[in-house]
């Protein structure tokens, strides 16, 4: 029997779940073009934003740093000046100081390659985890979750090298050992 002003919560695991989506549905994915033509499973969440260099089949994530703007009290005039036919004032003209604003830098979006939502497993985060406490950034139970204290650890592990984010990029996933680490570029000999 269920009380009549009983507030109705939604099942642990449909809430999880869409708390996952929420948090992946930032990232996007870019999915080679025989993969966009066809429809994805419901569960993975794709979106085509990504930068223009992006490889089909990465995923990225934008930060964006917000603009920098100054605020100037300038004059602004309400009424202008009064005149007779001869060119005489009558009255002077009114001014009001208002407030305007500038933008002294403008915004800055900054792309990084992710992981991708297939590969964030409880056992890939829970990596994750182990990985950030033995740098001393997580000092929580290992859950395999991407909770807020995991976020927040991996925002801290990430400050350093310039990523003021939460969410884990494809560099900080190598740094931690958890990601295959770029081969450097062959060195073609020139001919000659």
């Amino acid at each position: 029997m269920t009380r009549p002003n009983a507030k109705r919560r939604p099942h642990r695991g449909f809430l999880g779940a869409i708390l996952a989506c929420g948090a992946l549905g930032l990232s996007a994915c870019v999915q080679p073009p025989e993969v966009q033509k066809r429809s994805a499973s419901p569960t993975i969440v794709t979106t085509l934003e990504a930068p223009p260099s992006a490889t089909p089949g990465s995923c990225w994530d934008k930060q964006t740093t917000p603009p920098e703007t100054k605020t100037v009290i300038e004059p602004v005039l309400v009424q202008p000046a009064q005149l007779t036919a001869t060119g005489e004032v009558i009255s002077p003209p009114i001014y009001r100081r208002k407030p305007q604003e500038y933008v002294v830098k403008p915004a800055v979006h900054r792309w990084f390659e992710i992981p991708c939502p297939a590969e964030l497993t409880p056992d890939y985060i829970s990596s994750v985890q182990r990985a950030l406490a033995a740098r001393g950034h997580y000092q929580g139970p290992v859950t395999g979750q991407l909770d807020t204290r995991t976020r927040r650890a991996i925002r801290r592990f990430q400050q350093p090298q310039g990523l003021d984010s939460d969410t884990l990029s494809l560099a900080a996933a190598r740094t931690l050992g958890l990601a295959p680490a770029l081969l450097p570029q062959a060195e073609t000999a020139p001919e000659g």
